[in-house]
């Protein structure tokens, strides 16, 4: 027993020693590559296809549905030629403003990341381009979160909250993993492990 405790204390001891010592390595390791820095080729592919980038997070966590996935799932909650026709109209337009701020978006990253990789930014320039950014990631993000206001209108009660149990927001989101979520990642994201 005596053995046992030796080895608990000597690991306890080297673990903190370990965390003590400095990790000069950053977690951005690899980024370095990429053609924009601050946005992963994932990141890029969204944008152009006017995807959501999870700016509606706030509505879509919230109950509010959005019209891709009622669109997706349209036979399970029962849409009816009517609806499904108001919820496409609200996707195409709100795609199309996506894709436009999506491209005006990757175009200002680009800029910012060539100025400093050219070294031609100055602190004017910075906030210039990051002001610009902003404007526009505030814009994609009323687009996609608008697109969420205009839904319930146009749904019944029913088919809302079947449309949330469909997406997965149980009441514990660790008991059911949405279809078409990897179980792990879903957990994950969830806090379940």
């Amino acid at each position: 027993m005596r053995q046992f405790y030796v080895f608990l204390i000597s690991m306890v001891l080297s673990n903190q020693m370990a965390l003590a010592q400095p990790s000069h390595v950053s977690k951005y390791v690899g980024q370095e590559n990429r053609p924009i820095k601050s946005l992963s080729q994932s990141d890029i592919n969204q944008l152009r296809k006017g995807a959501g980038w999870g700016l509606a997070k706030a509505a879509e966590l919230n109950g509010v549905p959005g019209p891709l996935h009622i669109l997706e799932m349209a036979e399970k909650i029962d849409l009816n030629t009517e609806q499904k026709s108001k919820i496409e109209a609200i996707y195409q337009s709100m795609k199309a403003k996506a894709i436009r701020l999506g491209n005006e978006l990757i175009d200002k990253e680009t800029q910012l990341n060539e100025r400093f990789a050219n070294r031609t930014i100055n602190q004017a320039l910075l906030e210039q381009l990051v002001g610009e950014i902003a404007k526009i990631r505030a814009e994609l993000r009323v687009v996609h979160l608008s697109t969420h206001l205009q839904t319930p209108s146009i749904l019944t009660e029913k088919q809302i909250t079947l449309y949330n149990e469909l997406r997965g927001y149980k009441k514990d989101p660790c008991a059911h993993v949405p279809e078409g979520h990897n179980a792990q990642m879903w957990k994950m994201h969830n806090g379940c492990l």
